[in-house]
């Protein structure tokens, strides 16, 4: 196909991702241990309206970032709203480490599962059903909890304890973005030498500037495991839920990737 044909092109990632990330542009320690319960209590922002309009404008920024890249422009439409959909929230995340988008939490009011069964009996009523077992399916929005939070908190600690330059988080949002193992993809092998690339790129930079920490290449991609461990729809519920409701993010983001943002 042609994107194929394209891949021969692959070295522009180098200087089109890194005009893109130009164009685009208009820490706290590890948790105690304690009970494990705690991580599986309810949070929320402590100041919503602030958070989300961070989140919001670094929403517009990625994506702004993305549209910029000429090689993801290559691709039909339907290639690059995949590409999108799978990642806008690890991208999301990287740019609020770039940008130091604190998070300031509170703990809900949500009565505890002893609390609401006390309360019931009281009252004569059924006890609540119990809440599944770890790994069974769950409907219905996914909550933040302690433990959801404190994985987010960790991934921004981490980039700032590296202090990532523009050009790693550029390569890294690049390593992120064309991700070839998605399912319903046709431009694999291309997009597969796009990531390739963005990687490649980022080991150069850091053998190049970071000459006497040869480990900086492994910790970049600590940062990406890290990543994958967040749950998108933990980034949805807790950055947007609060100012728009229940949103639907594939709506979303096909309308802002078609707008000339």
């Amino acid at each position: 196909c042609r994107c194929c044909a394209e891949g021969r092109r692959h070295s522009s990632i180098l200087y089109s991702i890194l005009r893109s990330e130009e164009r685009a542009v208009p820490p706290a320690g590890p948790a105690p241990r304690g009970c494990p319960c705690g991580s599986r209590r309810r949070v929320a922002l402590r100041s919503p309206q602030v958070a989300c309009k961070a989140a919001s404008a670094v929403l517009v920024k990625t994506l702004r970032f993305v549209q910029n890249v000429p090689c993801f422009q290559e691709l039909p439409l339907e290639e690059q709203l995949l590409l999108v959909r799978s990642c806008w929230a690890p991208l999301l995340l990287l740019g609020l480490a770039q940008d130091r988008v604190h998070l300031e939490t509170v703990e809900s009011a949500e009565p505890s599962m002893l609390q609401r069964i006390l309360t019931a009996r009281q009252q004569g009523e059924q006890p609540p059903p119990r809440a599944p077992a770890p790994g069974r399916p769950q409907h219905g929005p996914h909550l933040p909890s302690a433990g959801d939070i404190q994985a987010i908190k960790g991934f921004l600690a981490k980039c700032w304890s590296l202090d990532i330059s523009t050009k790693e988080y550029a390569y890294l949002k690049g390593t992120v973005l064309f991700n070839p193992d998605l399912p319903g993809l046709q431009c694999t092998q291309y997009i597969e030498g796009l990531q390739r690339e963005a990687q490649q790129a980022l080991n150069e930079h850091v053998r190049l500037i970071h000459r006497g920490d040869e480990a900086r290449f492994a910790k970049l991609n600590v940062v990406l495991s890290l990543l994958r461990s967040i749950n998108a729809s933990v980034v949805a519920e807790l950055f947007f839920r609060p100012i728009i409701g229940a949103v639907n993010m594939d709506d979303m983001l096909l309308e802002m990737l078609c707008a000339k943002l």
